[in-house]
């Protein structure tokens, strides 16, 4: 009996001892725990550096940021027209995407309106304005598309197609196609007829791309084509940059000059092929300071200064610069043109190492000009042309190798005539003379046709003050 109870006592002691070893296990184990949940984790950096470990005791990935509501992220600074309701069909209307695109990019320093590739836009005339946030680009790498016919245009719109207005540090570029579908307008029964049936048509014709107080303003890479009238224009502008782009329309366009100048300054055209119905490039009154080199030319009229002066109007050219130009089947290679009864002047104006192939005529100076179109009365004011420098132009000529008719009463003066090599064409018909008349200043040789040894007379005193007493009227603050 005694046995029994001591063995029940051992029995107890034992299960006393086991519980008091688990329950003190237990407690070590949750004061472990609580220490490592309160601690916080040390993450060990991969190569990437990002402070996430793959081998961390997570059970889980980390959560994947959910997409943001609209069409772009917070912060996105690219703004494709495809997310603002564009079809890209070429059917349907996108203009009001292009205009949302814009408005919304505008805001947004740095920001691209994005027209993507293998999509076809139609625009119709539309204004895309400014002031914009710095550094804004119109990335064109599709196809916009004006409406092609003459009758959809509205009389308020005639003037252009696409206008970028009051823009500053902005850049066009892409691989894309800007198409002004302008086959109606070059044909002149069809704006006839649309004019016999609606007086809102009137006989301007819209330009493609045109630029009204651009500031800092590029345009690279893109290719023009077939506008109705002039292909790029720009108008009150200064620092502007064209690059590497391609314009082209038929030889028989009328008036679809490829780059239009006009009271612009600070101005770089260069390496790009431009081919069109009228001058390839046209600088009008008020620009100063452009350089245009490195430029295919052809089909068209050359590169031209003028017309100015048009009905007795001021005209101010300036610093002048047209180097390393390859022109072929062209009116005219470099050329100068005012209307009689101008005021103003043209000074310092240099083309030089001009490659001309079969251009009718490969320099001129024309201080006659008149548009076919209306009778023009001779008169005896005159825009005043001096410092104007031909230097090292080669080539073939169809009609005539130069032609400088200057006014009678405000001659031509200081005009240069250096290294001149130009010989007919194959199957050539016209004049081998040189035509000049009332120019003054100096040649240097070679001068091929000899003709041209006599195109210019030595200039005097009498005769500069007659050219510098015009200057007057765009350098009034200089003595002249």
């Amino acid at each position: 009996m005694k046995g029994s109870k001591n063995s029940s006592l051992l029995i107890l002691l034992l299960i006393l001892v086991i519980f008091l070893v688990t329950f003190s296990t237990i407690s070590v184990e949750a004061r472990k725990h609580q220490t490592k949940k309160n601690k916080p984790h040390k993450h060990k950096k991969d190569k990437g550096g990002n402070g996430n470990s793959p081998g961390s005791n997570s059970s889980c990935p980390a959560p994947v940021p959910q997409p943001p509501s609209g069409p772009y992220p917070p912060k996105s600074n690219i703004f494709d027209v495809l997310s603002f309701g564009a079809k890209g069909d070429g059917v349907y209307d996108d203009s009001k995407a292009l205009l949302a695109a814009w408005e919304a990019a505008c805001k947004v320093s740095g920001a691209t309106v994005e027209i993507p590739s293998e999509f076809k836009f139609l625009i119709n005339p539309i204004t895309l304005q400014g002031p914009c946030m710095p550094n804004l680009v119109l990335q064109i790498d599709g196809t916009l598309l004006a409406p092609p016919k003459v009758g959809s245009w509205q009389k308020f719109s005639l003037y252009q197609w696409i206008l970028f207005k009051w823009v500053s540090n902005f850049t066009i570029q892409g691989t894309g196609i800007v198409d002004g579908q302008g086959s109606d307008w070059w044909s002149p029964s069809q704006v006839y007829d649309i004019q016999k049936k609606s007086k809102n048509i009137p006989a301007m014709k819209p330009t493609a791309l045109r630029f009204y107080s651009g500031y800092d303003v590029s345009v690279r890479n893109i290719k023009i084509i077939n506008s109705p009238q002039c292909h790029l224009k720009f108008d009150s502008s200064k620092g502007i940059k064209v690059e590497n782009i391609t314009i082209s329309s038929p030889e028989n366009s009328p008036n679809t000059d490829g780059i239009h100048l006009q009271n612009t300054q600070d101005v770089e055209i260069q390496h790009s092929n431009i081919g069109c119905g009228d001058d390839c490039v046209s600088i009008q009154t008020g620009c100063s300071n452009i350089h245009v080199h490195h430029i295919n030319c052809g089909p068209g009229h050359g590169i031209s200064l003028g017309s100015l002066g048009k009905d007795n109007t001021v005209a101010c050219v300036s610093n002048i610069v047209v180097e390393n130009i390859s022109i072929q089947n062209t009116l005219s290679g470099v050329r100068i043109k005012t209307w009689q009864g101008g005021i103003g002047s043209v000074k310092n104006v240099s083309f030089s190492n001009i490659q001309v192939s079969d251009v009718k005529v490969p320099i001129m100076i024309d201080q006659y000009y008149c548009d076919k179109r209306t009778f023009c009365k001779n008169q005896t004011g005159a825009v005043a042309i001096s410092g104007v420098k031909y230097d090292r132009i080669i080539g073939t000529f169809s009609a005539q190798p130069i032609h400088l008719a200057c006014s009678k009463e405000i001659p031509c003066t200081d005009v240069d005539l250096i290294d001149i090599q130009l010989s007919p064409s194959p199957g050539y018909r016209g004049l081998k003379q040189a035509l000049c008349w009332n120019s003054y200043g100096k040649s240097e040789a070679p001068l091929v046709p000899s003709s041209m040894d006599y195109c210019l007379s030595s200039v005097g005193g009498p005769l500069r003050r007659i050219a510098r007493s015009h200057e007057h009227m765009c350098f009034p603050g200089k003595l002249v």
